[in-house]
Protein backbone atom coordinates (compact mmCIF):
# COMPACT_ATOMS: atom_id res chain seq x y z
CA UNK A 1 0.00 0.00 0.00
CA UNK A 2 1.69 3.55 -0.89
CA UNK A 3 2.59 5.67 2.16
CA UNK A 4 0.85 8.88 0.21
CA UNK A 5 -2.40 9.37 -2.31
CA UNK A 6 -2.99 12.29 -4.22
CA UNK A 7 -6.56 13.66 -4.03
CA UNK A 8 -8.49 15.17 -7.50
CA UNK A 9 -6.56 17.95 -7.99
CA UNK A 10 -7.88 21.99 -8.54
CA UNK A 11 -8.80 22.16 -12.28
CA UNK A 12 -6.74 25.44 -12.55
CA UNK A 13 -3.36 23.43 -12.98
CA UNK A 14 -1.96 24.44 -9.76
CA UNK A 15 -0.21 20.96 -7.91
CA UNK A 16 -2.24 18.83 -5.84
CA UNK A 17 -2.09 18.80 -2.42
CA UNK A 18 -0.44 16.12 -0.73
CA UNK A 19 -2.64 13.82 1.62
CA UNK A 20 -0.87 11.23 3.66
CA UNK A 21 -2.54 7.63 3.57
CA UNK A 22 -3.96 5.50 6.07
CA UNK A 23 -0.87 4.01 7.04
CA UNK A 24 1.13 7.02 7.33
CA UNK A 25 -1.15 8.44 9.26
CA UNK A 26 -1.01 5.49 11.68
CA UNK A 27 2.42 5.97 11.90
CA UNK A 28 2.54 9.69 13.19
CA UNK A 29 -0.24 8.95 15.52
CA UNK A 30 1.82 5.83 17.09
CA UNK A 31 4.86 8.53 17.29
CA UNK A 32 2.73 11.17 18.78
CA UNK A 33 1.52 8.99 21.50
CA UNK A 34 5.13 7.54 22.42
CA UNK A 35 6.15 11.10 22.80
CA UNK A 36 3.20 11.96 25.48
CA UNK A 37 4.49 8.34 27.01
CA UNK A 38 7.72 9.84 26.97
CA UNK A 39 7.18 12.98 28.44
CA UNK A 40 4.60 11.72 31.10
CA UNK A 41 7.42 9.13 32.31
CA UNK A 42 9.88 11.53 32.33
CA UNK A 43 8.08 14.43 34.14
CA UNK A 44 6.61 11.73 36.55
CA UNK A 45 10.07 10.69 37.29
CA UNK A 46 11.96 14.18 37.92
CA UNK A 47 8.93 15.04 40.42
CA UNK A 48 9.59 11.95 42.03
CA UNK A 49 13.12 12.25 43.07
CA UNK A 50 12.88 16.11 43.76
CA UNK A 51 10.22 15.09 46.01
CA UNK A 52 11.92 12.83 47.62
CA UNK A 53 15.41 14.76 47.75
CA UNK A 54 12.70 17.81 49.14
CA UNK A 55 11.33 15.34 51.45
CA UNK A 56 14.48 14.37 52.75
CA UNK A 57 15.76 18.12 53.27
CA UNK A 58 12.93 19.55 55.03
CA UNK A 59 12.50 16.35 57.37
CA UNK A 60 16.55 16.37 58.67
CA UNK A 61 17.03 17.53 62.24
CA UNK A 62 18.99 20.63 61.73
CA UNK A 63 16.89 22.21 58.49
CA UNK A 64 14.71 24.23 60.25
CA UNK A 65 18.82 26.00 61.69
CA UNK A 66 19.36 25.56 58.09
CA UNK A 67 16.21 27.62 56.74
CA UNK A 68 16.58 30.66 59.39
CA UNK A 69 20.33 30.42 58.47
CA UNK A 70 20.31 30.56 54.39
CA UNK A 71 16.86 31.00 53.93
CA UNK A 72 15.15 34.00 55.19
CA UNK A 73 12.45 35.68 53.40
CA UNK A 74 12.77 39.03 54.62
CA UNK A 75 16.59 39.06 55.17
CA UNK A 76 16.59 38.22 51.41
CA UNK A 77 14.42 41.25 50.94
CA UNK A 78 16.63 43.01 52.84
CA UNK A 79 19.44 42.06 51.19
CA UNK A 80 18.48 41.87 47.57
CA UNK A 81 18.84 45.45 46.64
CA UNK A 82 22.60 46.04 47.58
CA UNK A 83 23.41 42.66 45.88
CA UNK A 84 21.54 43.78 42.48
CA UNK A 85 23.80 46.86 42.63
CA UNK A 86 26.76 44.90 42.91
CA UNK A 87 25.49 42.25 40.48
CA UNK A 88 25.38 45.43 37.80
CA UNK A 89 28.96 45.64 38.77
CA UNK A 90 29.94 42.07 37.72
CA UNK A 91 27.95 42.70 34.35
CA UNK A 92 29.83 45.68 33.06
CA UNK A 93 33.13 43.98 34.27
CA UNK A 94 32.20 40.90 32.16
CA UNK A 95 31.08 42.74 29.23
CA UNK A 96 34.61 44.95 29.20
CA UNK A 97 36.64 41.83 29.80
CA UNK A 98 35.08 39.93 27.06
CA UNK A 99 35.62 42.43 24.34
CA UNK A 100 39.12 42.82 25.55
CA UNK A 101 39.90 38.98 26.22
CA UNK A 102 38.53 38.35 22.35
CA UNK A 103 40.86 40.82 20.85
CA UNK A 104 43.94 39.59 22.86
CA UNK A 105 42.86 35.98 22.63
CA UNK A 106 43.01 36.37 18.68
CA UNK A 107 45.42 38.47 18.88
CA UNK A 108 47.75 35.51 20.43
CA UNK A 109 46.23 33.13 18.55
CA UNK A 110 47.61 34.39 14.97
CA UNK A 111 50.98 34.72 17.02
CA UNK A 112 51.54 31.44 17.03
CA UNK A 113 49.84 30.15 13.99
CA UNK A 114 52.01 32.68 11.61
CA UNK A 115 54.79 30.51 9.81
CA UNK A 116 58.48 31.30 9.00
CA UNK A 117 61.41 31.20 11.09
CA UNK A 118 61.49 35.30 11.56
CA UNK A 119 58.08 34.87 13.44
CA UNK A 120 59.60 32.69 15.92
CA UNK A 121 59.97 35.01 19.03
CA UNK A 122 56.45 35.73 18.45
CA UNK A 123 55.17 31.96 18.28
CA UNK A 124 57.89 31.83 21.24
CA UNK A 125 55.97 34.57 23.15
CA UNK A 126 52.72 33.51 22.54
CA UNK A 127 53.32 29.77 23.71
CA UNK A 128 55.22 31.31 27.05
CA UNK A 129 52.04 33.38 27.82
CA UNK A 130 49.63 30.82 27.27
CA UNK A 131 51.84 27.98 29.28
CA UNK A 132 52.18 30.82 31.94
CA UNK A 133 48.76 31.38 32.49
CA UNK A 134 46.82 28.23 31.80
CA UNK A 135 49.37 26.82 34.29
CA UNK A 136 48.10 29.87 37.37
CA UNK A 137 44.85 29.54 38.98
CA UNK A 138 42.91 32.79 38.53
CA UNK A 139 42.63 32.59 41.98
CA UNK A 140 46.25 33.27 43.04
CA UNK A 141 46.39 35.52 39.32
CA UNK A 142 44.28 38.00 40.93
CA UNK A 143 46.23 38.04 44.44
CA UNK A 144 49.52 38.64 42.36
CA UNK A 145 48.09 41.85 40.16
CA UNK A 146 45.33 42.76 42.60
CA UNK A 147 48.11 43.09 45.80
CA UNK A 148 51.61 43.06 44.01
CA UNK A 149 51.03 45.51 41.19
CA UNK A 150 49.78 48.82 43.15
CA UNK A 151 52.66 48.01 45.81
CA UNK A 152 54.89 48.95 42.66
CA UNK A 153 53.86 52.44 42.45
CA UNK A 154 54.34 52.37 38.54
CA UNK A 155 53.54 55.78 37.30
CA UNK A 156 50.80 55.97 34.51
CA UNK A 157 48.92 53.40 35.90
CA UNK A 158 45.95 53.52 38.01
CA UNK A 159 45.86 51.51 41.49
CA UNK A 160 42.51 50.28 41.95
CA UNK A 161 41.06 46.71 42.86
CA UNK A 162 38.92 47.11 40.04
CA UNK A 163 41.25 47.70 37.46
CA UNK A 164 43.66 45.12 38.31
CA UNK A 165 40.71 42.55 39.12
CA UNK A 166 39.22 42.81 35.25
CA UNK A 167 43.15 42.71 34.37
CA UNK A 168 43.65 39.29 35.90
CA UNK A 169 40.49 37.99 34.28
CA UNK A 170 41.67 39.10 30.71
CA UNK A 171 45.34 37.82 31.42
CA UNK A 172 43.86 34.49 32.44
CA UNK A 173 40.93 33.79 30.22
CA UNK A 174 43.17 35.03 27.26
CA UNK A 175 44.84 32.23 27.38
CA UNK A 176 42.16 29.67 26.88
CA UNK A 177 40.70 31.90 24.23
CA UNK A 178 44.07 31.98 22.82
CA UNK A 179 43.86 27.73 22.31
CA UNK A 180 40.43 28.02 21.15
CA UNK A 181 40.81 30.57 18.41
CA UNK A 182 44.27 28.71 17.41
CA UNK A 183 42.24 25.06 17.07
CA UNK A 184 39.53 26.93 14.89
CA UNK A 185 42.46 28.71 12.75
CA UNK A 186 44.29 25.35 12.45
CA UNK A 187 41.49 23.35 11.53
CA UNK A 188 41.07 25.04 8.15
CA UNK A 189 42.36 22.85 5.18
CA UNK A 190 45.55 24.26 3.77
CA UNK A 191 44.31 24.08 0.52
CA UNK A 192 42.04 27.08 1.44
CA UNK A 193 45.26 29.57 2.07
CA UNK A 194 46.76 28.01 -0.93
CA UNK A 195 43.99 29.02 -3.08
CA UNK A 196 43.99 32.12 -1.65
CA UNK A 197 47.42 33.02 -2.26
CA UNK A 198 47.14 31.52 -5.92
CA UNK A 199 44.48 34.26 -6.58
CA UNK A 200 47.10 36.61 -5.44
CA UNK A 201 46.59 37.59 -2.15
CA UNK A 202 48.76 38.52 0.46
CA UNK A 203 49.45 36.00 3.65
CA UNK A 204 47.10 38.79 5.92
CA UNK A 205 44.65 39.19 3.36
CA UNK A 206 44.40 35.50 3.17
CA UNK A 207 43.97 35.35 7.04
CA UNK A 208 41.67 38.31 7.14
CA UNK A 209 39.35 37.40 4.54
CA UNK A 210 39.55 33.37 3.76
CA UNK A 211 41.16 31.79 6.90
CA UNK A 212 39.68 34.00 10.38
CA UNK A 213 35.45 34.42 9.10
CA UNK A 214 35.32 30.32 8.47
CA UNK A 215 37.83 30.06 12.15
CA UNK A 216 35.70 32.29 14.08
CA UNK A 217 32.23 30.48 12.49
CA UNK A 218 33.76 26.83 14.19
CA UNK A 219 34.85 28.24 17.73
CA UNK A 220 31.37 30.57 18.05
CA UNK A 221 30.12 27.60 20.79
CA UNK A 222 33.18 26.82 22.66
CA UNK A 223 34.07 30.90 23.51
CA UNK A 224 30.31 30.87 24.40
CA UNK A 225 31.03 28.42 26.87
CA UNK A 226 34.26 30.51 27.76
CA UNK A 227 31.31 33.51 28.39
CA UNK A 228 29.25 31.97 30.30
CA UNK A 229 32.48 30.67 32.92
CA UNK A 230 33.18 34.23 33.08
CA UNK A 231 29.96 35.56 34.00
CA UNK A 232 31.14 33.21 36.88
CA UNK A 233 34.04 33.86 37.49
CA UNK A 234 33.51 37.83 37.47
CA UNK A 235 32.55 37.21 41.09
CA UNK A 236 36.45 36.36 41.96
CA UNK A 237 37.32 40.16 41.97
CA UNK A 238 35.57 40.53 45.19
CA UNK A 239 39.01 38.51 47.04
CA UNK A 240 40.45 42.36 46.20
CA UNK A 241 38.20 44.24 47.78
CA UNK A 242 35.76 45.60 44.93
CA UNK A 243 32.22 45.84 46.12
CA UNK A 244 30.59 43.27 43.59
CA UNK A 245 27.61 40.82 44.25
CA UNK A 246 29.27 38.57 46.39
CA UNK A 247 31.24 41.30 48.29
CA UNK A 248 27.83 43.20 48.77
CA UNK A 249 26.63 39.41 49.86
CA UNK A 250 29.21 39.15 52.41
CA UNK A 251 29.36 42.74 53.38
CA UNK A 252 25.17 42.37 54.01
CA UNK A 253 25.63 38.61 55.86
CA UNK A 254 28.00 40.29 58.48
CA UNK A 255 25.56 42.74 60.23
CA UNK A 256 23.47 39.48 61.65
CA UNK A 257 25.88 36.30 60.46
CA UNK A 258 22.76 35.53 58.41
CA UNK A 259 23.71 33.71 54.91
CA UNK A 260 20.89 34.44 53.55
CA UNK A 261 22.52 37.13 51.12
CA UNK A 262 24.97 34.39 49.90
CA UNK A 263 21.97 32.43 48.14
CA UNK A 264 20.58 35.52 46.50
CA UNK A 265 23.79 36.44 45.17
CA UNK A 266 23.73 33.05 44.02
CA UNK A 267 20.31 32.92 42.67
CA UNK A 268 21.31 36.32 40.88
CA UNK A 269 23.94 34.21 39.04
CA UNK A 270 22.26 31.36 38.04
CA UNK A 271 19.83 33.72 36.75
CA UNK A 272 22.44 35.14 34.21
CA UNK A 273 24.35 31.75 33.29
CA UNK A 274 21.24 29.42 32.38
CA UNK A 275 19.82 32.03 29.35
CA UNK A 276 23.38 32.05 28.13
CA UNK A 277 23.78 28.16 28.69
CA UNK A 278 20.65 27.52 26.89
CA UNK A 279 21.54 29.68 24.11
CA UNK A 280 25.25 28.05 23.86
CA UNK A 281 23.09 24.53 23.21
CA UNK A 282 20.72 26.35 20.80
CA UNK A 283 23.78 27.34 18.62
CA UNK A 284 25.84 24.44 19.03
CA UNK A 285 23.05 22.03 18.29
CA UNK A 286 22.47 24.54 15.41
CA UNK A 287 25.73 24.36 13.90
CA UNK A 288 26.12 20.64 14.14
CA UNK A 289 28.33 20.57 17.74
CA UNK A 290 27.15 17.92 19.51
CA UNK A 291 28.85 17.21 22.66
CA UNK A 292 30.95 20.53 22.32
CA UNK A 293 29.11 22.20 25.28
CA UNK A 294 28.98 21.45 28.76
CA UNK A 295 28.81 23.20 32.14
CA UNK A 296 32.20 24.58 33.31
Amino acid sequence: MPDSVRTTGPTDGSADPWVPSALEQERAAWRRSRARRSTAVAVVSTVAVVAVAVGLVVTSPGWPRVRTTFFSWDKAVDALPAVLDGLWLNIRVMLVCAVLIGLLGLTLAVMRTVRGPVAFPLRLFATAYVDLFRGLPLLLVLFLLGFGAPALRLSGLPSSALFWGCSALVLSYSAYVAEVFRAGIESIHPSQRAAARSLGLTYGQTLRHVVLPQAVRRVVPPLMNDLVSLQKDSGLIAVLGVIDAIRAAQIETARDFNFTPYVVAGALFVCLTIPMARYTDHIARKRGYAGVTGAL
